[in-house]
């Protein structure tokens, strides 16, 4: 059993951008370090390809039909259970130094009388979350800013309304002339921020700071770095530690755009997407997006050797994941969104400091995994029962001890792109903006009402450039995966408020004197040894009415 758990999250890192995935010229020698110790599963997908709901899954294991926080700003419902409910039912802590995406749901909870400023409503306002730091960036002028991380700059002496726009997102001429870092054309620019004080190194150094006080009782410190998300700008020296000849060749198709499925062409109409056919532009941004990768690596070295040396690493469960993934240029699209492997496959890598996980050190698990199993994997691995009755997901552990229990067929990812631009161009609805995609290892099917499917072979097509969704001779492929995809969205799904073992041991209504349908008393003493015999043998006693 972990005593601890370091779940450490990136924001937009594809599963491909690791040395440890096969990146070519990518330097990641401290993740690396950790898919040696642990196991690196290969086929993980996010249960929605955007942050928001994403991370919802993630932190509630339940899939983006259940919890309803479709899409970014959409608040997570009061009354759902969190990672940190669950951990604190077996008296552990969870708590967050970075990025959560969580926006609170202030009319429930005023519509229930809870104060969001009370404790209670600050757990609920924070995703169960214990607040160590909350840094989510993207914090413009204007906008909300990241209290924390922007007092911690104005202590340093960097005087700002706004520091973190001002330093850390910002660029400048030779003359000292601000330069925005919305703005790709700056991307190759140092951010004005020295890299000791930029959000990777704060982030990291705050994580420490928790770890040497955190004391006795037990934690999972959800590390959650905002980058390598855009503002696509680096710090000294990572913004010219990449340049275009690092940078891989983009993998498009004109006959994507020749046969282009409408969600896809309207997405591929949004700027973001139409920067990377900028002569130049992909590879400026994208050599940025590696020195921020690269960055990353380096804190994560510093953040290993810290637990090593103050004696916890041999008892501290690691994972290293993302919540989603980034285009950058490949089939014609910017940002994420959609259901290519390069948007919503993501790294997982899972380190077991336990002696049952020694067999698997330094391999590759292949199977179907979701990251909602992250919430069950964490909650057993610091000695809870995952609690089926809400959890989704399934836990990690057996995999990771080298079991071979009988395991999923299939992963479901969903979108809700209704508060994106893409609805616009597209010309839908509010209410027809959605698609599920259902991926079994092989095919990947995505259905949306309205339109025509889309279908990928990833065995003769790993790239997904040649879309099957209106190919005759893959009629049958796409009528098996519909189904699947129907058979689970009307399968079971959690009850939330009853366990298994609660709805078992419920008396049955004869049980209680409730007689319905019986003729005379001895009907009714006959199904009453039925039901003794029944629950004898499911091991449960008989109650008398």
């Amino acid at each position: 059993m972990a005593r601890n758990v370091l779940f450490i999250m990136c924001d937009q890192l594809r599963f491909d951008y690791l040395g440890c995935a096969g990146h070519p010229t990518l330097r990641t020698p401290n993740i690396d370090a950790l898919a040696r110790r642990g196991v690196r599963f290969t086929n993980c997908y996010v249960q929605s390809p955007i942050c928001g709901p994403s991370r919802m899954s993630t932190y509630t294991g339940r899939y983006v039909k259940s919890h309803g926080a479709r899409f970014n700003q959409c608040p997570l419902r009061v009354g759902e259970w969190t990672l940190g409910d669950h951990l604190n039912q077996i008296g552990a802590r969870a708590v967050l130094c970075g990025k959560t995406h969580m926006r609170a749901d202030i009319a429930g909870m005023e519509r229930l009388g809870i104060d969001p400023d009370s404790p209670k409503g600050r757990h609920i306002a924070e995703g169960g979350f214990e607040v160590w730091d909350r840094l989510d960036g993207l914090h413009p002028d204007g906008g909300k800013a990241p209290s924390h991380y922007n007092d911690y700059l104005r202590a340093q002496g960097f005087t700002a309304e706004n520091p973190w726009q001002a330093f850390a997102a910002s660029a400048e001429t030779q003359d000292g002339m601000r330069l925005s870092g919305w703005l790709n054309e700056n991307a190759h620019r140092p951010a004005r921020i020295p890299e000791a004080h930029s959000e990777t190194a704060y982030s990291t150094n705050r994580a420490m700071e928790f770890i040497a006080q955190a004391g006795e009782t037990p934690w999972c410190l959800h590390l959650s770095y905002i980058k390598p998300h855009w503002p696509l700008l680096a710090p000294a020296p990572y913004h010219a530690m990449y340049g275009p000849e690092d940078v891989i060749p983009v993998v498009r198709s004109e006959a994507e755009r020749q046969d282009a499925h409408p969600f896809h062409a309207a997405h591929r109409a949004n700027h973001y997407s139409r920067i990377y056919s900028r002569p130049g532009a992909r590879e400026r941004m994208i050599a940025t997006y590696m020195g921020l990768i690269t960055q990353i690596d380096d804190h994560i070295g510093r953040l290993m050797a810290f637990l090593e040396a103050s004696g916890q690493l041999q008892d501290t469960l690691i994972i290293f994941t993302s919540d989603h993934g980034d285009y950058l240029g490949d089939h014609w699209m910017g940002e994420k969104s959609f259901f290519h492997d390069v948007s919503a496959k993501v790294p997982l890598i899972v380190v077991d400091p336990s002696p049952e996980a020694d067999g698997t050190r330094g391999t590759e698990d292949a199977r179907l995994t979701e990251a909602i199993d992250l919430a069950p994997t964490i909650v057993e691995a610091m000695g809870g029962v995952p609690a089926a009755h809400i959890l989704e997901g399934r836990s990690l552990l057996p995999l990771l001890r080298g079991e071979d229990p009988p395991w999923r067929g299939h992963v479901i990812s969903e979108i809700d792109f209704s508060v994106e631009p893409t609805r616009r161009h597209a010309g839908r609805d509010v209410d027809h903006c959605t698609m599920t995609m259902i991926f079994d290892g092989r095919f990947k099917y995505c259905y949306a009402e309205g339109v025509r499917p889309i279908l990928f072979d990833l065995v003769e097509d790993p790239f997904e450039l040649r879309d099957l969704g209106a190919d005759p001779s893959h009629a049958e492929t796409r009528a098996r995966l519909h189904g699947a995809l129907a058979e689970w969205a009307l399968a079971r799904h959690p009850r939330t408020t009853m366990s298994r073992a609660e709805v078992e041991a419920d008396p049955d209504a004869t049980e209680s004197g409730i007689l319905i349908g019986f003729w005379d008393e001895s009907e009714v003493q006959a199904e009453l040894e039925a039901l003794a015999r029944h629950r004898a043998q499911a091991g449960q006693t008989t109650r008398k009415p």
